[in-house]
């Protein structure tokens, strides 16, 4: 069966649009890549530092996380930050490394994969961790906020 020049036309254009469109174009930028990468960072900072107002800064009202023990899903800023106030008042010295991130952006929204270690104190005793996560971000105004974030301990 031979489809009549114009039907192929109309098809054509939509599925153009589509993988023209910036949602579905292939390639991330850098800029924005690094701008994903910089904010985890700039969290991970916080939480070095102790400094839970600015932790909370980076983070989407409409938040959710399972951790790396949680049984349940995590929802809403107020659970995370208070979950994380608790944390700084127990944890110490605490330092984060990422390994083998991958950033992809689809318009507005943007995840990051990784691997992670960690290091430093809590109720007094050292310890050490490593993982993989996933976070996701979403764009608001000029800033990129994490609404998600998935951890998973490996041993």
């Amino acid at each position: 069966m031979r489809l009549p020049l114009s039907s192929l036309l109309c098809l054509s254009v939509p599925v153009a649009f589509l993988l023209l469109s910036p949602t579905f174009a292939q390639g991330t930028d850098p800029e924005e890549e690094a701008a994903v990468k910089a904010v985890l960072v700039a969290m991970w900072d916080a939480v070095e530092n102790r400094d839970a107002g600015r932790y909370a800064s980076y983070i989407h009202p409409e938040y959710s996380g399972f951790g790396e023990n949680d049984v349940y899903l995590a929802e809403g800023k107020d659970l995370e930050v208070s979950s994380m106030g608790r944390y700084l008042k127990r944890a110490s010295g605490v330092h984060t490394e990422m390994h083998q991130p991958k950033v992809t952006i689809k318009g507005r929204v943007a995840w990051i994969t990784y691997y992670w270690t960690d290091e430093g104190e809590s109720g007094g005793e050292r310890f050490t961790s490593r993982g993989k996560s996933t976070r996701i971000f979403v764009k608001e105004g000029e800033r990129w906020l994490c609404i998600h974030g998935h951890f998973t301990a490996v041993p």
